[in-house]
């Protein structure tokens, strides 16, 4: 006859077991066991805001991670944006695609490089990854700027079934120019590929990819 502790012990290997987390977060770093492989390291000025897990459209798949450094009033000046994303098996047609033909190498990964300004006041589309950002943000009691620029880096895997993604955005009023004059065929923009360029090394600077 089983004794109850050796009873006990046999149910516990039978039993279904939780795998381990994929990612977590230490301190002000984000380590992930696999696709990819990666710590990313954020200055420790950077506030860990929280991360959200959900699908995306239904089938894809996303860790999100956010961090923020910001004013005695919580205002944020500079946010990272730190996003694992897998097609689910049941999609096995969709693959993300990228059109920008800028790319940057960092710690020997190739990643696709793009940028963009926003106004605040632009509404995220509802369910999207941009969406459960800002929510995150607001939960916490962040409060973000009426305009930011933002650089995004994207390493894709797996036939780009996989990718990370890494947005670090900062507030635009530092800059010395509006959205407005910073846009196309504004007189300012010829100020642009200088900031934006400025923009992409800081990101750079600033997220260490181990």
């Amino acid at each position: 006859m089983l004794s109850k502790l050796t009873l006990a012990f046999l149910l516990f290997l039978l039993a279904p077991q939780t795998p381990p987390p994929r990612r977590a977060v230490q301190n002000n770093t984000v380590i992930s066991d696999r696709e990819p492989a990666v710590q990313i390291q954020l200055p420790i000025s950077a506030k860990y805001v929280g991360e959200d897990h959900f699908v995306l459209l239904g089938f894809d798949n996303c860790d999100l991670f956010a961090f923020v450094d910001t004013d005695a009033h919580r205002r944020v000046q500079h946010l990272y944006w730190i996003q694992f994303e897998a097609y689910s098996p049941s999609k096995p047609d969709a693959h993300h695609q990228y059109a920008s033909p800028r790319h940057t190498p960092i710690a020997n990964m190739d990643f696709y490089v793009d940028t963009w300004l926003r106004a605040n006041s632009e509404p995220a589309t509802p369910g999207s990854d941009l969406d459960h950002l800002n929510a995150l943000l607001r939960a916490n009691g962040y409060i973000t700027p009426p305009a930011m620029m933002s650089v995004r880096l994207v390493h894709t895997l797996d036939d780009n079934r996989k990718e990370l993604m890494i947005i670090y955005s900062e507030d635009i009023a530092p800059t010395g120019f509006t959205l407005q004059d910073l846009q196309t065929g504004s007189a300012a923009h010829t100020k642009w590929p200088a900031i934006e360029q400025a923009l992409i090394n800081r990101a750079k600077q600033k997220i260490a990819i181990h």
